[in-house]
């Protein structure tokens, strides 16, 4: 079990499982944000699982500069038997009632334009995630508001596993971020100073994903849905992991 938990996460806690139990594992450095510009805007990306056509339409939006693109694909009447079921989450449906929008016949695209609050520094969110091991990859997100940033009300964690899908994947004219997996996690405001958000989850990577190609994406939301911070993870080149395992 400590041998699954330490590659889960990687990196320092690697480290820190070979010095209390002697546990030496070859993992990848951890993948974060760090590096990463933080996105400017979302844009979401929704079809419904009936729609085959809808992953091949050449209008679909690209990602511009600065734009974290997320891909979901939403149950659809047919259920299992819907040409696109095997990557269908219901979890596309608590996101798109975030945005208040109504479940699509086909397909919907929604722009969100991220709105830092006053006095947040250049990258207040980070997220970061370990390699995908036996069905599992540890992830995790990190949010500190600005101090003195006032109350606004319920605020929302949003953690997901994206795998990224090269464009001309069944077809696609733009590379997609499918959506895997997703961690939705309240903030409380309720304190004397408004708490961030440290979240760490153990995540199912779910049957024919391609561990290589998973990422992770964070943002946080206001009581009025309008996103506050983004954040998306980048893995170190297999140059610079193999150095930093030496």
């Amino acid at each position: 079990m400590l041998a699954l938990a330490a590659a889960l996460l990687g990196g320092p806690a690697l480290a820190q499982a070979q010095d209390d139990g002697g546990v030496r594992l070859d993992a990848p450095p951890l993948c974060d944000s760090e590096a990463r510009p933080a996105p400017r805007q979302l844009l979401d990306r929704f079809i419904n699982a009936d729609c085959a056509a809808c992953w091949r339409d050449e209008a679909t939006p690209d990602a511009a500069a600065n734009t974290l693109a997320l891909d979901w694909v939403l149950p659809g009447s047919l259920g299992d038997e819907a040409p696109l079921a095997a990557v269908a989450r219901r979890d596309a449906l608590e996101r798109l009632n975030s945005l208040r929008l109504p479940p699509p016949p086909q397909g919907a695209v929604d722009r969100s334009r991220v709105r830092p609050p006053r006095g947040a520094g250049a990258q207040p969110l980070r997220v970061a995630h370990g390699q995908a091991l036996s069905g599992y990859v540890g992830a995790s997100l990190t949010w500190q508001p600005p101090k003195g940033m006032a109350r606004t009300g319920p605020l929302t964690a949003w953690l997901a596993l994206v795998e990224e899908l090269p464009r001309g994947t069944e077809d696609s004219p733009v590379t997609r971020r499918l959506v895997r997996n997703l961690v939705v996690a309240p903030i409380d405001p309720h304190r004397r100073e408004l708490a961030g958000a440290d979240i760490w989850r153990v995540l199912n990577v779910p049957e024919g994903a391609q561990p290589a190609r998973l990422e992770v994406a964070g943002w946080v939301t206001d009581a009025r849905g309008r996103v506050v911070a983004a954040a998306a993870s980048r893995c170190p080149s297999p140059s610079s992991g193999a150095a930093g395992a030496r």
